[in-house]
């Protein structure tokens, strides 16, 4: 390999390579949203839990809610993490230095 190609991803012909920032800038455009959606569905899960007269201390409802945010958010993120390994071309890449192996 020659050192000035590293680095660089080739493509098969037909298909389009985005520019690496623009997939890390989708990438945390999903992480903001899912960010919204995580805390939307903890707190909506929160009162829906107070209006139903349920009883619980704050260390359950920080418990609650940090795991169904933190749970939200992985999700997102290994979600995301395969978007931007798929549309980068690392997918192809592997996948054709696993046929040239054989």
């Amino acid at each position: 390999m020659n050192p000035a190609d590293q680095g660089h991803i080739e493509t098969r012909p037909g298909t389009s390579q985005r520019s690496n920032g623009d997939h890390w800038r989708r990438f945390r455009r999903l992480m903001v949203l899912m960010t919204v959606v995580a805390l939307g569905t903890a707190g909506f899960a929160i009162w829906r839990m107070r209006a139903d007269g349920v009883p619980f201390h704050l260390h359950f409802i920080i418990a609650m809610g940090g795991g169904i945010f933190l749970a939200l958010l992985l999700a997102g993120a290994l979600m995301g993490l395969a978007f931007v390994s798929n549309r980068s071309g690392h997918d192809e890449t592997v996948g054709d230095s696993e046929l040239n192996e054989d």
